[in-house]
């Protein structure tokens, strides 16, 4: 089961994690922070699950840069068919990928 976290409906913000409304994290936020929950539950948050809330919410805020074009002329080629899929390219991407996650 999976649940979404992304501090709706908590009583009081995250302590020492930056947010919209506070603009600012105390020093020390790799340590885990405890969170009340109104049910009484709480609950901890890594340093590291501070910053991936965080880039979500710019990303969530970013424009998508989304090529219209190129999108309908994939849907016309699958549509149609014609859509050719190069396994040797892909798997050069994926292996370039990996190399690239491995510096």
């Amino acid at each position: 089961m999976t649940q979404k976290i992304d501090g709706a409906g908590l009583s009081r913000p995250l302590e020492g994690v930056a947010t919209p409304a506070t603009g600012s994290a105390r020093a020390g936020t790799d340590r885990m922070q405890p969170v009340a929950a109104p049910e009484g539950d709480s609950l901890r948050l890594t340093g590291e699950a501070s910053g991936l809330q965080a880039m979500a919410h710019k990303l969530a805020a970013a424009p998508a840069d989304i090529d219209q074009a190129k999108v309908d002329a994939v849907s016309a080629a699958l549509a149609a068919g014609s859509y050719r899929i190069d396994p040797a390219r892909i798997a050069d991407g994926l292996l370039g990928l990996e190399r690239d996650l491995a510096r």
